[in-house]
Parts: structure tokens; sequence; C-alpha cells
């Protein structure tokens, strides 16, 4: 009742506190919504087995539900666990619905299972980039120092020359300056890194000269310098640690790590404007006078005994972290101030002689401090360190340098590596941790781009330097998570943009690659499952629409066709091209059994499962125009099973044609269609053909030659069947877009026939209501028609159509399949469109299976309705034809006039160069017809019978029509005739009499 109760579109304050009260106080609630088969650890698997063993003993070789239940609760004591939940595992495990299952068939289950979550979370974590890169050439010059990204989304480059550039992030540039002035008397500035102060929209670059230089970042107009430092600035870092504070870090070639620390910024940075200006560049002050101020201070560690390599400070940690090529101190993740302890602080005291804020505060010229050993953590890697990056989330330091091996470390364990990434072939030079998607990105001297996966520790997707368009020697790197793109600059100065596919095209909802073949509801555990034309099987989530599992390799070698479930919902049946028929095991995806005929192999059609005489059977037609039925018997172990003998009439006057549909209607009748247009009904306990039905010859009435005959899909009435012997109780689509009702009790009279698709379009499938009142009709441009067929041929053969009810598009391609699912008054559709989606009996749309946002079937709320799907949106053919544009026009009255006004001779030249141009055109003119009878005349007896193999979804790859031909495909050609043109000299005597020419001059 909660569940179903409609839910509003917003949630109030009060909403989000009750619901985070109930989790609070229900901490087992998250894991009710998981697998019972997931939450078991080993500890509970061992003990399940004892109580397995006990009642082995105890006489029991097989466990039912309710000994199953008490073994269950007995070993694990989850309180989550409920007897539903227990017998649904039961349900899974026992796919043969004896009652009865074993510890061997516990086991393989859960093996299987397990295996299965894995293969598909290596397929959703597939990941790949949009080949080749998009590349935008730079004007020749020095290589990019370093990208840095704004927070408007702007790329800022800077160049080591100085130069410097502001692209947008689809590589348009914006703007760029050179801010270093050439001189031949002084050698040229080089930049070796630069960052940004946010917050006062200041560049500060680090120089070659052993120079900190801040800019005004608006115009990049000088502001002000930092000169004198002992060593030269490699990496530079900015971090504001309060409104008015603040810290510039820079990394130089003695392994040090620099902090100068600002508790007055603004008037700082104002006092050092008014500074001198040396050769009138900018204001300077030399660092040895800059922390005299008391809102300056410098701190100086020795941490690296080779020059950084990378440096940046977080936040987050409250910390630096350094690298180098030195294996001793590669990775160094240190405070700022220093410790905080007593003891240290004692013990610094007494072995400098000096207090701890001096040694913090002063400037000595003399050798850097290092840090006590519980200020820092120190890595030592092998061949040190090239380049870092680090995730806060999964508290994880991902490094790689020159032995081309990616570490993961952990935090605070620097004794050893919790994983190694191998598969580069040359040096690391950047890396970079998406906690988003949990993946680790990384870019190899050689240009090869690899994505690996943090969880799994495996690449995701590699692309060299050839596939990726990267050529050159890389200098700066830089990843955008907003855009999900990769920016990377190299030696021949060229800025490239790696993107991933994901964010292609962000309108499609759908996980199928492929056209969409039939879609199944699974009612014993509430789920619908798709089949693909790529042989892909998708299980979905009936109420929220999310994916459950894969089959993915179900027919791997030949695609699948057709699927059907046996009655208990444990077992999937699926039938191939190859000839197959296999058996699943619904829950893990097990082939069970391969049904084939030995050395055949015509493409199945369609499949279903009868019982006949308490004897199961699971029936396969296709191209051998053979009914073949394989017994389903639980004491046939083999894997490969060969099929029934055939019955006497179907060998002898079965079908002639391929076998397209099948129906079968309790106890008795099975119905099958051929593309001949021909329909069977079987009396299935005798074999016998009980009436046949040639669709063909009703159409052919009206005159009309056929090129398509098949019915491609047929279904039972099945209260008409039972109670109303006389009403017509068989529904098939037919040639030209019709819909028949049939009469099967009177010998297959046609009872009814009426064109469903408003465009004359060919009927795809059908479906029906349990108690027959509606059917609902789809066709080949995506449509679905709904009619009310309650009282409809029941009485005796009907004229008119059946009462219209309402129709709606569904998909922009042909519908493959169609269901009812009458609890839940809801409507199944899948289409060639790589689609399946869900709506309502009324046609409201609820959701596309595998779209981004779930839907809760219950709740109306969360249904995507009123919307509809985007690209059935901006179809032409959904859109309306006004009534203006399908009346005739009519020739305007002036063009009347004027031809009415014409000189004799003027209109009898124009008849006769139109005659000839008519004659002419007319030979060139092939009409629709001549086409078709030069196609009649074809011999094709050869062909006859056999259908392409991929004819019946002939149209799955065609492109979508948006209105008509083009203006290419109308053009006609014509012969040029050679006409001499003869020119006269002008009357210029009637020049004065022209009335444009005297209005001109006036």
């Amino acid at each position: 009742m909660i569940r179903r109760q409609q839910r509003r579109y917003s949630l109030g304050l009060v909403d989000n506190v009750l619901e985070s009260l109930q989790n609070f106080s229900d901490p087992a609630r998250s894991l009710r919504k998981e697998k019972l088969e997931h939450q078991v650890t080993l500890e509970q698997l061992h003990k399940l087995k004892k109580a397995f063993e006990e009642l082995e003993k105890n006489g029991h070789k097989s466990v039912d539900v309710d000994a199953f239940k008490w073994a269950v609760k007995k070993s694990t004591g989850l309180r989550a666990t409920s007897d539903e939940q227990i017998e649904k595992l039961f349900m899974k495990i026992d796919f043969t619905a004896t009652g009865k299952i074993q510890w061997e068939q516990f086991c393989t289950y859960m093996q299987l299972d397990y295996s299965e979550l894995e293969d598909s979370y290596l397929r959703r974590s597939k990941i790949s980039f949009m080949l080749p890169a998009t590349i935008q050439e730079i004007v020749h010059g020095d290589p990019i120092a370093r990208i840095f990204l704004m927070q408007d989304n702007t790329l800022i480059m800077v160049r080591e020359d100085g130069h410097i550039y502001f692209w947008s992030t689809q590589l348009k540039l914006k703007r760029d300056k050179a801010i270093f002035e050439k001189s031949l008397k002084k050698m040229p500035k080089w930049v070796t890194d630069f960052t940004i102060m946010t917050q006062y929209n200041k560049l500060v670059l680090a120089t070659g000269d052993r120079e900190i230089q801040l800019y005004e970042l608006s115009n990049l107009e000088p502001y002000c310098q930092i000169t004198g430092l002992e060593t030269m600035p490699l990496k530079v870092d900015y971090c504001a640690t309060d409104s008015n504070e603040c810290m510039i870090l820079y990394g130089d070639d003695k392994g040090c790590v620099n902090i100068l620390l600002f508790t007055s910024i603004g008037e700082t940075l104002r006092m050092w404007k008014k500074m001198p200006r040396p050769d009138n560049i900018m204001p300077t002050i030399v660092l040895e006078s800059a922390i005299l101020s008391p809102h300056v201070t410098l701190i100086r560690w020795k941490v690296h005994r080779d020059w950084v390599t990378q440096m940046k400070y977080y936040d987050s940690i409250k910390a630096v972290i350094s690298a180098s090529n030195d294996e001793s101190t590669a990775l160094a993740i240190g405070c700022t101030l220093g410790t905080t302890n007593v003891e240290q602080q004692m013990k610094d005291i007494k072995e400098h002689g000096r207090d701890l804020k001096g040694r913090r505060g002063a400037f000595t010229p003399g050798p850097p401090q290092k840090r006590a050993s519980g200020d820092q953590t120190v890595f030592r890697i092998y061949k040190g360190v090239k380049t870092f990056a680090f995730c806060k989330k999964n508290s994880l330091v991902v490094t790689g340098g020159m032995d081309r091996i990616i570490r993961m470390w952990n935090l605070y364990v620097p004794a050893r590596a919790t994983g190694m990434l191998r598969g580069h072939t040359a040096p690391i030079f950047f890396l970079e941790v998406s906690s988003e998607d949990n993946k680790i990105f990384s870019v190899a001297t050689d240009n090869t781009v690899k994505i690996w996966d943090i969880q799994s520790h495996s690449c995701l997707f590699t692309a060299c330097s050839k596939s990726s368009g990267i050529r050159g020697e890389l200098t700066a790197c830089l990843y955008i998570p907003e855009i999900r793109a990769l920016c990377l600059t190299t030696d021949s100065i060229s800025l490239l943009q790696v993107k991933l596919k994901a964010s292609a095209q962000p309108h499609l909802d759908s996980s199928h690659k492929d056209p969409v073949l039939c879609c199944k509801y699974n009612k014993a555990f509430r789920q619908v499952v798709t089949c693909s034309e790529g042989s892909a099987v998708k299980v979905w989530d009936f109420e929220t629409g999310k994916q459950v599992f894969e089959f993915n390799d179900a027919h791997r070698s030949s695609g699948i066709t057709c699927m059907t479930f046996d009655p208990s919902g444990r077992r999937l049946i699926t039938g191939g091209r190859d000839g197959c028929l296999k058996v699943w095991n619904y829950n893990n995806g097990q082939c069970l059994h391969t049904l084939r005929r030995a050395n055949k192999s015509d493409e199945i059609c369609d499949c279903t499962y009868v019982e006949i005489n308490r004897n199961k059977y699971i029936v396969g037609v296709g191209w051998d125009r053979r009914i073949t039925m394989y017994i389903d018997s639980d004491d046939d172990l083999h894997h490969f099973q060969e099929p029934q003998p055939g019955w006497h009439d179907d060998l002898i006057r079965g079908h002639r044609e391929d076998i397209l549909c099948i129906a079968q209607n309790p106890p008795n009748l099975l119905a099958s269609s051929s593309y001949d247009g021909e329909i069977i009904i079987w009396n299935m306990i005798s074999g016998h053909i009980q009436c046949r039905i040639n669709t063909s010859i009703h159409v052919d009435s009206a005159g009309m030659k056929l090129t398509d005959r098949s019915v491609s899909k047929i279904l039972f009435l099945k209260t008409r069947t039972v109670k109303l012997q006389g009403a017509a109780s068989l529904v098939s689509n037919g040639p030209l877009g019709y819909v028949n009702f049939w009469n099967i009790f009177q010998g297959g009279k046609l009872a009814a026939s009426f064109k469903p698709s408003r465009t004359g379009c060919q009927v795809s499938s059908l479906a029906v209501t349990k108690d027959n009142s509606l059917m609902f009709v789809a066709d080949y441009i995506g449509y679905i028609y709904v009619y009310n067929i309650k009282d409809y041929a029941v009485q005796g053969p009907e004229k008119d159509p059946p009462p219209f009810v309402k129709h709606w598009r569904a998909h922009v391609d042909i519908i493959t399949d169609l269901e009812v699912i009458d609890e839940d008054k809801v409507v199944l559709s899948s289409s060639l469109d790589c689609t399946a989606r869900l709506w309502s009996i009324d046609g409201e749309f609820i959701g596309t299976f595998g779209q981004a946002d779930p839907w809760e079937v219950f709740t109306p709320a969360s249904w995507k309705h009123p919307m509809v799907p985007y690209e059935i949106l901006i179809d032409p053919e959904s859109m309306p034809v006004h009534p203006v544009l399908e009346q005739p026009t009519d020739e305007p009255e002036e063009m009347t006039t004027q031809e009415t006004e014409e000189p004799k001779e003027t209109l009898d030249i124009k008849i006769k160069n139109e005659i000839n141009y008519n004659a002419k055109s007319s030979l060139l003119t092939v009409t629709e017809e001549d086409i078709q009878e030069e196609i009649n005349k074809q011999n094709l007896s050869h062909s006859n019978g056999k259908r392409l193999r991929h004819e019946k979804y002939k149209m799955a790859h065609k492109p979508l029509d948006h209105g008509g031909p083009n203006a290419f495909h109308n053009l006609q050609c014509f012969d040029l005739e050679n006409n001499p043109v003869s020119f006269e000299k002008p009357d210029m005597s009637v020049a004065g009499t022209d009335p444009f020419q005297s209005f001109v001059s006036s």
C-alpha cells in the first residue's frame, strides 16, 4: 500500500530528516536491498556446509525450502534475513523446480554468481577515448611549462619564454600575450613553473633567475617580484589558508621545499607594489628584506637529495607532497610548520641552541633544516618518482617514474605498495586519479595513454601514439574531470584534447549497442530480459530499470533470434541463427543443455515451451520448415540433445516455406505461420493438422499482387477458445499491413480484417491483455495502436475495424516485440533502434531500460511522463502534418493573367519548346510500375522461400528518413541543345523612354 502511493514531485526538509533518522535507526536497511548471497561471509559458508552435512546425516540427501531456511538462519545469523529472501535464493538454486537442492548445487550457484559479478563489473568499467585527439597548432616557440585550469573552465598555458595563452575547453584561443621583454644585452628569462592566486587574481611565475614574479591576471601587467632566492624554483604552488592568509610554496634544484607564509597578504602586496622598479620593469623586493616583515615567514625544509620533480600542497590533509628522482627520498609527505610535540621542541632547543620560533621565522643563509621523523612520511621507490597523484577519498597516492611501473600506496603505509600496475614501456610522465570514476589516467613519454581501474588494478584502455595522434615530446598534461578530457602539449607546439567516448552522445540512454530483437517479462523474479542482434542477453530489474546481469556470450558465433521461459521462470531458452536451442540457468548464466539437430544449422525463428500429457517439451521452428520438439526431462544429463521424431503430418503435409512464428493454446492447440502466408493449426496430442489458413488468398481478392506474404506474428485469444468456439480466436498480422481475425473451429474462416497503422505500414508485433479486452498493435515506424476487441468478431464476421482507443509513438524504428504485463498495467516494447522501453497501459512513458536515473514502477512521479524519448521528439515522423500543407496549391492569378496577355507568336514558341522538353524528359523517366514489372519478369525460382539472413531486419542499419529524398536524389539529367544565339546591336534611341531609367535620373 505504501509503495503504491504516489510520491510528491519534491521533497521537503522534513522528508529528508525522516529518511535520515530511519536509516540511522535501522542500519540493516541498506543490507536488505542487497542480495542474500552477497552478504554471506566465508566463515558463514563453513557453518552452512556443516548444517548441510548435519541434515545429510539425518537422512536428508536433498534439502527442501523449509530445511534450507533453517540452515541459513542457523549459519548466517543475519538480522536482515527474511523468509522471502531465503525462498528467492532457493528458487535460484533449484532451477529445475524439483523442490530439492544439494550442497553441490548451492556451491555451483555461488561460484557462477560471483563469476558473473566480476565479468559484469569489468564490462561496466570498460572505457575508451574519442580518437584521434583534437589537435590545435600553436605558433612555434619554447615548450609549454604547465597547463592550469581556472574556475571558469579557462585553460592557462605559459611557455618557457614567457608567452601566456588563454584557451577555452573547446580549444578556442581567447587571448595571448608575451610578458618578457626581449633585450640584446641580457640573456632572456625562462619560466620554470607558474600557479594562480585565485582570491587576489594574480599570476605567480617562477623563473630561472631565482625570482618569483606576480602579474595581474586580468591584463597580465607586472605587479611585483621577489628576488634573491638562494636556489632555483622548479615547481611552485599556492594555497589560501584563511580569508587574509595564504602560502606560496616552491620546490628547488637542491631538493628543498620552501614555504612563504603570509598573514596579511593584502596589505603586504600593496606595500610591495610601492617598491622601487629596477630597470623600470616591476617593483622588486629582495627575499632577505621580505622576511623581515612580521607578516612574512620563510620555512625551508631539506627533503630530497635531488631536485624536486613535482610538488603540491593538499589542504585536505594539511601536508605537502613532493617527489624527486632520488630513490631514498623518492616521495615525501610532510607538514609545513613542523612538529608541535613538546618533547621534540625541547630536543630541537637543546641541539640547535635556539628557540623554535627563531628557527621558523628567521632567514638564515645556511643549510635548510630537516623535518623531524614524526613530521613526514618518506617513500623509498626504485629509480625515484617523476610524477604522482593523490586521492583523498581512497587515501591513495599513485606514483610513476623511470622504472615504467605505476605504484599505488596507502597514504599512511610507506613500507609496501598496495598495488603495482605494469604495462607502460616508457617512463611515466603524467598521472591523475579520478575519484568519481575510480580510474587512474597515465601518460608515458612515448605518448601512450592508459586508463586503469583502481579496484581491479586492470588496464581498461590503451591508446598508442599512432591511434591518438599525439606526436612529439610531451611537455605538460592536465585532466579535466568536468568534460572528462585529457589535455596535452608537446614540443611540436601542439595542444591536444582527448575526450572520453562516454560524453559523446549524452541523450542516448540505452545500454544496448545493437538492435533489440525481443523482450520478455519474468514474473517469478520481477525482471525483464532483452536480447540484441549482437548476441547479448541483458537482465533488468522491472521495478527500477537497472541492469542486473548479462549473458554476454549466449550465442557468440551466430546471434540470438528468439527466447522464452519455462513455466517456473528459472530457466531461459534461447534460439540462434546456428540452428541451436540453448537452455540456461536464468540466475547465473550457466548453459545447461544445447538442443540441435544433427548436421542441421537452419536458423531458429521462434521457440516456446509446451506440456502435453504431463510431458514437457521445448519446441523450435525456423528455416528447416519443421516443428522440432525436444523433451525436457530431469533424468537426461546429456549436454547435447537430439529432437523427438517429427509428426507424420508435419513431414508429409507441413509447411512449404520457412516458419516464422509459433503460438500455443493449452491444452492441445499449436499454431505456426510461415513466409508464404500460410498458418497451420496443429493438434499437439495427435500431431495432426486441424486446419490450414492461407492469408494471401483473402488479400488477393482485392486484385493486388503480393510481394511479401509473410506472417511473422500470431497469437491466440485464449478466453475465446475455451468459452466461445464460434468466435474468432486467432489473430495474425498479414500482408499489406493488415491484422486478421480467424475462426479456427470453422475451418479457418476470416472473421475480420483491418489496417491499424495510420500510415499504412506493415504490422510488426501484436499483444493482448489477459482477458482479451485490449489489443496492442505495433508497426514498422515505431507506433503502438490500442483497440478494444472485447466484443469484436465474437458473434460473426465484422466489416468495420474494432473501436480505436489510442495510439502513441514508442520507437523510431521497427518494434520487434510487445508484451502486456497485466498485474502492473504496463506495456513492454523493444525495437531495432537499440532500446527497450516500459509504458503504462495508457501510453505514458515510464522509462528506457538502462537509463541513468531509475524509476519506481509503482510511483508515477518517478516516470519520465509527460516527457517522451529524445530521438522520438526530434524525429520528423513524429510531427503532425498541418491541414494547410495537405491542400493542393492553386496557381496565382497574376501568372494566369500574364499568360493570357502574351502575344500569339510568343505563346507558339513556348508551346513548341515545352513539347520538345517534355518529349525528351519522358524518354528519361522510369516509373515505379516499370521497375516492378521488370522485377516480376525475373526468374527467382533459385531463391524461392530462402530469405537473406538479415532480410527480416533489413532496416536495422538503415539511416533514419528525415523528410524524404534530398535534393541530390531529385536531380534529373537532360541533353544540352546547341542552339545558335544571334546578338543584335541595341537601339539606343529608346533609352530615354525607359521608365526605370527615367525614374533613376529623376
